[in-house]
């Protein structure tokens, strides 16, 4: 507990407000993956494929598109940001992995790298200053 609260202290003070953009951006677009996976679920299936004879593949599908929605809002709108990026993790890992085990699509690669890599860092950044878990704790 005292390395997160080390770890607030820290993104408090050097909080920007284009990394707040940053946040709000990757907290739209996992917002829209969510969407979009309910909208056009063939999509979302014809991605795990190449995993269909492992088990979980219907709870794979019902876990991706409720994580992206409600993780997309909370990381939005910086509410118990880590808790929602930790739960985007297997996701993005898996993300990254089904472009090696199935066919290789580089666009895909790389948006989910990127979306991974954001995630990670937000997981040790936080909210910062600009969010709602920092009103909060200001309201005490």
């Amino acid at each position: 507990m005292g390395t997160i609260k080390s770890l607030n202290k820290w993104a408090n003070a050097h909080t920007y407000f284009p990394l707040d953009l940053i946040r709000y951006a990757l907290g739209a677009f996992l917002f829209y993956k969510g969407i979009d996976f309910i909208s056009n679920s063939e999509i979302l299936i014809n991605l795990i494929k190449p995993l269909k004879n492992f088990a979980g593949g219907m709870l794979t599908i019902h876990y991706v598109a409720p994580a992206h929605l409600i993780g997309g809002i909370l990381i939005f709108f910086g509410l118990l940001t880590r808790w929602a990026i930790i739960a985007q993790l297997p996701i993005l890992f898996g993300a990254v992995l089904i472009n090696f085990v199935g066919e290789m699509n580089t666009t895909n690669l790389l948006i989910s790298s990127i979306v991974l890599l954001l995630c990670i860092f937000f997981l040790f950044y936080g909210s910062g200053k600009h969010s709602v878990d920092y009103y909060m704790k200001m309201e005490k």
